[in-house]
């Protein structure tokens, strides 16, 4: 189950492929994105997912909202992903799954990461959520639609 509607996403901090460190609460102070986690870099519904981001980025950045992926996949592994599809957007390396827990975004008991997509307003309430496991694509219709309803 996702985190709950208009609550405090909470704050971490991880491996950027920008070659940094990426802190919520620093690098995206009073700015609204999108957070999304997914499975695997390379499997057939994380690279349709990653690259329907990619394909509407230009739509997210006209309301400039940032796009943020995260798995347990290495830098390394997600330098490869970003640079075999072309991705636009900073990808996460979250190796020990900790935030992916933190974030509600792993399977309870067997601690498998699923796909989840939260959109945070400019003070990183939770404003909108997708789950869905086999629906790539639809995390970023849905995110797009709740992005005009808030116009």
């Amino acid at each position: 189950m996702a985190l709950p509607l208009y609550s405090q996403a909470p704050d971490f901090t991880l491996p950027s492929t920008s070659g940094s460190n990426f802190r919520l609460s620093r690098d995206m102070a009073g700015k609204p994105c999108i957070i999304y986690f997914y499975p695997k870099d390379f499997t057939s519904v994380c690279t349709a997912e990653a690259c329907s981001f990619r394909d509407h980025f230009e739509a997210f950045r006209n309301l400039d909202i940032a796009v943020i992926g995260i798995s347990r996949d290495s830098i390394a592994t997600h330098l490869r992903f970003i640079k075999q599809y072309q991705l636009p957007f900073e990808l996460l390396s979250d190796e020990d799954g900790k935030v992916t827990k933190l974030y509600h975004a792993a399977i309870p008991l067997i601690g498998m990461p699923k796909r989840i997509t939260y959109l945070l307003d400019a003070a990183h309430k939770i404003v909108a959520v997708h789950e869905a496991l086999f629906e790539g694509s639809e995390h970023v219709r849905t995110m797009l639609q709740a992005l005009n309803a808030r116009q």
